[in-house]
């Protein structure tokens, strides 16, 4: 009976909090794009898998330019797309009138707080060189999403604020075309909405040397993975004894199986007692890029981003694998990982292959594996009842 009240409580703590404005207009903005991360995952899978099965030199390479362009207009492109439409959800979400303004200054001030200068390799060069007024895939994709998000909200809410002040607006009156009328109206809040960002951006720049999207990328990255790597590739080749548990084939292998967050754990709970429909139909899209860890169609299908019932497990099962993995790699129930393997080898065969082709690898997996659904399987049970008590409230 107890449990039963603590899982209503949250359930219901989980639905209050999913339709707070600003959590429902990432929801209405993430799912307004997911059927562009979808097609990412296909033309990714497709691309390293499928053609890399039955094609072979500049054939390969002509083929997989197919899937380069979609990736290009879809997930490199990440940031471009997800601040506008926050912007226009979250303006909408709150009464504004205007909502299409907000979109274009979130996008707008997005590009303000890009860097002017980046370092780019020419092709066939060894060495980068630095170029000026370049936007480039590395600032403007996957990386900068989170940078996006951020710009999208406050943004907008500052526009919005902005806009409301009587002083600063301009009535042409009713003679001109409306349209006409409110980008007159909105002139003076996008003067001083970019203006501010654009100064914070030059301090960032000319005092500090740096930019948002750095300053983003530089706190989640972590290179200290690969140097782990390499070093144990020596040293197993050397024939000495491997000196690293942790690297960057390790932590996919057993704390990220079919992506961040262990979502294919979540894909198989949901198809084990999920009976929301719409969580199924996502969960069979997104079951064949899952297990090739590629796990946009999930993350944004099933929106765990903004999905508090989620966040718990997302975060709870890889770092479950993660201790089950260093204890059995400690405890020498396993190989180290040795192998820089492809980021899209399936779950049990990447155990396998990292090991050096230690069969223990893949029981390990397995367990984690197992615990991972248990994990989920209630968690996907109150995610069912806070979609169906948010679909009611809506």
């Amino acid at each position: 009976m107890g449990d039963s009240k603590v899982v209503e409580k949250f359930t219901i703590f989980a639905s209050k909090l999913g339709n707070e404005i600003h959590l429902r207009s990432l929801r209405d903005a993430f799912a307004t794009i997911m059927p562009l991360y979808i097609l990412a995952g296909l033309a990714v899978l497709i691309n390293n898998t499928v053609f890399q099965w039955v094609l072979s030199g500049d054939t390969l390479t002509g083929a997989q330019y197919w899937g380069t362009l979609i990736v290009n207009g879809t997930l490199n492109i990440s940031s471009l797309l997800i601040a506008p439409v926050i912007g226009y959800m979250l303006s909408q979400n709150k009464g504004y009138e205007n909502p299409l303004a907000a979109a274009v200054v979130s996008m707008a001030t997005l590009v303000v707080m890009m860097p002017n200068t980046i370092s780019i390799t020419p092709m066939g060069a060894e060495e980068a060189v630095m170029a000026q007024g370049v936007l480039s895939f590395g600032n403007i994709g996957t990386g900068a999403m989170f940078a996006g998000v951020i710009i999208g909200l406050a943004a907008t809410e500052i526009f919005i604020w902005v806009t409301t002040i009587r002083k600063l607006q301009i009535n042409l009156g009713d003679s001109i075309p409306p349209a006409v009328g409110k980008s007159f109206n909105v002139l003076v809040p996008f003067i001083l909405v970019m203006s501010g960002f654009a100064l914070i951006s030059a301090v960032l720049n000319n005092l500090f040397h740096t930019d948002l999207v750095h300053i983003i990328t530089t706190l989640i990255q972590e290179p200290l993975l690969i140097v782990n790597m390499t070093q144990n590739m020596a040293a197993f080749a050397a024939g000495e004894a491997v000196p690293n548990i942790i690297n960057v084939a390790f932590v996919p292998a057993f704390g990220m199986m079919g992506g961040s967050g262990s979502t294919i754990c979540l894909l198989i709970a949901t198809f084990l007692v999920s009976k929301n429909m719409a969580t199924k139909s996502v969960s069979k899209m997104a079951f064949v890029p899952g297990l090739f860890n590629i796990n946009e169609p999930v993350i944004f299908g099933y929106s765990i981003v903004y999905n508090v019932c989620m966040l718990i497990p997302f975060v709870l099962v890889p770092a479950l694998g993660l201790i089950i993995g260093y204890a059995a790699t400690a405890m020498h129930l396993m190989n180290e990982c040795v192998v820089y393997i492809p980021w899209t080898t399936p779950p049990l065969l990447s155990g396998y292959l990292a090991t050096g082709g230690d069969w223990r690898a893949i029981l390990v997996q397995l367990v984690i594996l197992s615990l991972g659904i248990l994990i989920y399987i209630p968690f996907v049970k109150m995610n069912d009842i806070v979609m169906e008590r948010t679909m009611a409230e809506e």
